[in-house]
């Protein structure tokens, strides 16, 4: 006989695993909380069967899985010495874990919650161990969140059936939904009729984009299999695919990445598929099999790898037969004025930080390319220079010179430092890919060591510097040999008066070198040559300092400090013909002059809302001139007048402004214009003006980026050489951005070729999908 028991109104807690030994009978539980190891329940209504033995919760069923956690062990206070000893300090009192022979629970141990689950109704069978839930069916764990109409569930394999139901997952923003969705693990699902979005979505609305399918099956290794998947647009199809796999783990995946597609007038129609490995937690390897119609197959590779925030590198290359670089390509090079005549054509690059814990730190620049034609033609993509040029000044700090450079330099750094001196190493090669190679070739270091350092004498004021270097030069062609420059000075200041600023400044420098010629190299004088030089320099100056107040508490306002200067210099007079001429230390020039000038500074300076002060550095000029004392030059002794000017009205932005004014007529000289502006929201403009009269060059760089509504953004650069009156490279974008996806519309001018773009991305699955028409 079955009998029923019917407990109203009050909340009723009562734990699933203590109903394992209970005899079934009637009986009254009291409204409290009852937990045991596993399982905890809590309803406003509880009906309990014993034939067969079950019972069925009503009204805010709340199911609990517990996990206990043991106390914390004791600990004991211990002393240690270990760097107190080396750094002469106090011996420090710290904690350490008693581990016991045995574990005796002298505390209560103590439980947290593992998963819950919700319902308005939940039958549990006894035997079965399962439950029957509807309405409102939510079930949380530390990684999901589950919603559904309702479900079964197997409570000890963690398994079920869901009605109607939505997965939410904290990473990645994931959503998931289908007419039905079975649990078949921890994190792991079967959907049917179903579809996925990796970004937030809010109740009721229609995602912006979503990948359905008619059979899904969610990985706990973060991967989403989907049969017959379609892609949409506001649930419109738009794309179809037999089977599809996208990542919706918050770990590094292997894997396929979006594909770019491109079409060019000299490359032809281009297809890139990369493929992701993850080789471990701290390094992946991505392959870039690129094809182009006209030109052949690119394949390339890039391997990545951290171990610390100092201890990274990053390794890329790729390769190309190019059939259009073919001499019968007559069309081409006449469109494009190239001139590199090989078809084997590459980049391989890298850079690599490692700093040593002995205070030891090393870096590597890779940079070697085929012809000096290669990164300008591949800029853009993934695997183009300004990519590469944008992640490696992103992650390393540093980028690679510009992609015009017919010498690439390669090297790598060992630098060891302490208080006051340095010591670095340095291995130079250059990857020379001028069009006209004659002698001589460029020179490379093997190695050159350098060694620096500044020491106070005793107690006095007088400080010894010194500059003290090593180079072996080896070319294949031409000049090269041993340097050493050994370049000691001493320095102190001189007590010229209270309201003097004074400092003077001797040195001698003696530089020997063994000289060498390689390949067809000649050399008419001694292999044995040195020089030594004798320098001085002295600087008077003084700062005059004012406030000017903005209001007249004089909380706010303007500090101004005025320097005046002058200064002598001079360089001992030395025959320098007889010697190599590798880099600016072997040309000297003979130095006898006076420079004078003022320094004007000012800062604007405030008080916080704590009433602490502040000062921000507002603006900068500077105007010096120099008059040369030598005979030679004694028709024009004045040099022209430099100007430099700073300005930084705000916080991101910032004008340069250096001009030189030839005071014998010619009038400027030379123009620099550097103006810097960016906000917090992605805005930014870049100007860069160059004018020099004496080499008759004049450019103007310019990029900009603005959004114009919150979700619509535009960009423009262009680099234009006013002198030859030729636009060298010119970029337009606009790019819509609404939450979870995004759409570009890019047009990009070169000589010789002009690309538009379309590229659309999603947020969070893989790379981006470009399009470029």
């Amino acid at each position: 006989m079955t009998k029923l028991f019917n407990y109203p109104s009050a909340k009723f807690f009562f734990c699933l695993a203590s109903l394992l030994p209970l005899t079934f009978h009637p009986g009254f539980l009291q409204a409290e909380t009852v937990k045991t190891d596993e399982w905890q329940i809590e309803a406003d209504k509880v009906l309990r069967f014993e034939d067969p033995p079950s019972v069925i919760a009503e009204g805010n069923v709340v199911l609990t899985k517990l996990r206990i956690l043991p106390p914390k062990p004791e600990k004991k206070k211990t002393e240690t010495s270990t760097w107190g000893i080396l750094l002469e300090e106090e011996s420090a009192v710290v904690e350490e874990e008693i581990v016991p022979q045995a574990v005796t629970l002298t505390k209560e141990p103590s439980l947290i919650t593992e998963m819950t689950r919700k319902a308005d109704w939940v039958a549990y069978d006894v035997e079965q161990n399962s439950i029957k839930a509807k309405g409102n069916v939510i079930i949380f764990s530390d990684t999901d969140q589950l919603l559904a109409e309702e479900g079964v569930l197997n409570l000890g394999k963690e398994t079920g059936t869901f009605k109607e139901a939505t997965i939410l997952r904290e990473q990645l923003d994931l959503h998931l939904e289908g007419e039905t969705i079975s649990k078949t693990g921890t994190n792991t699902y079967h959907i049917v009729n179903g579809w996925v979005v990796t970004c937030k979505v809010e109740e009721g609305k229609t995602p912006p984009w979503s990948f359905a399918a008619s059979d899904t099956k969610v990985t706990q290794g973060g991967y989403a299999t989907m049969k017959h998947a379609t892609f949409r647009i506001k649930d419109m199809p738009v794309l179809y695919s037999p089977w599809l796999m996208i990542p919706v783990g918050n770990k590094r995946l292997t894997g396929l990445l979006f594909p770019e597609i491109s079409n060019s007038s000299q490359s032809g129609f281009g297809f890139n598929l990369p493929f992701f490995i993850n080789l471990s937690d701290s390094s992946d390897l991505t392959l870039y099999p690129e094809y182009y119609t006209n030109r052949g197959f690119m394949p390339g590779f890039e391997y990545r790898y951290v171990l610390a925030p100092q201890k990274k590198g990053s390794f890329m290359a790729n390769y190309l037969h190019d059939d259009l670089s073919d001499p019968s390509e007559t069309e081409y090079w006449e469109d494009t004025e190239y001139t590199h005549t090989n078809q084997d054509r590459y980049w391989v690059r890298g850079k690599l930080d490692h700093d040593f814990t002995n205070d030891v730190v090393t870096r590597l620049d890779l940079d070697i390319v085929s012809d000096r034609d290669y990164l300008t033609e591949f800029n853009s993509g993934v695997t183009g220079f300004q990519e590469s040029h944008d992640r490696a000044l992103d992650v390393f700090g540093r980028s690679f010179q510009n992609k015009t450079s017919d010498e690439r330099i390669n090297s790598m750094r060992i630098l060891k430092y302490w208080d006051g001196m340095a010591v670095e190493g340095v291995l130079l090669g250059i990857n020379d890919v001028r069009e006209d190679k004659d002698n001589p070739t460029p020179l490379w270091k093997l190695p050159s060591l350098d060694f620096t350092g500044s020491r106070v004498i005793g107690e006095s004021d007088i400080s010894l510097d010194w500059d003290t270097d090593y180079v072996n030069y080896y070319r294949e062609n031409g000049v090269g040999g041993h340097r050493i420059d050994l370049y000691p000075r001493l320095s102190t200041p001189l007590p010229l008066g209270p309201y003097l600023e004074a400092r003077a400044e001797a040195g001698i420098r003696n530089t020997y070198y063994n000289i060498q010629t390689f390949g067809n190299g000649e050399w008419d004088e001694d292999d044995s040559q040195n020089r030594l030089l004798g320098d001085f320099h002295t600087e008077v100056g003084t700062t005059l300092l004012r406030d000017f107040s903005f209001n007249t508490e004089g909380s706010k306002g303007l500090t101004h400090n005025f320097r005046p200067f002058i200064q002598y210099d001079y360089l001992s007079d030395t025959d320098q013909e007889d010697l190599p001429d590798f880099d600016s230390v072997d040309r000297k020039d003979h130095r006898n002059e006076i420079t004078y000038g003022i320094d004007n500074f000012f800062n604007l300076f405030g008080r916080n809302s704590s009433g602490k002060t502040t000062e921000y550095d507002y603006a900068s000029l500077k105007i010096e001139q120099s008059y040369d004392l030598r005979s030679e030059e004694s028709d024009t002794p004045f040099s022209a007048v430099n100007i430099h000017i700073r300005l930084t009205p705000m916080e991101n932005t910032r004008f340069i402004y250096k001009t030189d004014i030839d005071v014998y007529g010619d009038g400027f000289t030379t123009h620099t214009v550097e103006a810097v502006y960016k906000n917090s929201r992605g805005d930014y403009l870049n100007l860069d003006y160059r004018f020099d009269d004496e080499d008759d060059t004049e450019q103007i760089n310019l990029s900009a980026r603005a959004q114009l509504y919150d979700t619509v953004f535009a960009a423009y650069a262009i680099e234009h050489s006013l002198s030859e009156d030729n636009v060298i490279e010119q970029n337009i974008s606009l790019l819509y951005q609404p939450a979870c996806w995004s759409v570009e519309l890019q047009s990009r001018y070169t000589p010789g070729d002009h690309t538009i773009s379309v590229l659309f991305s999603l947020a969070n699955i893989g790379n981006s999908l470009g399009l470029n028409l």
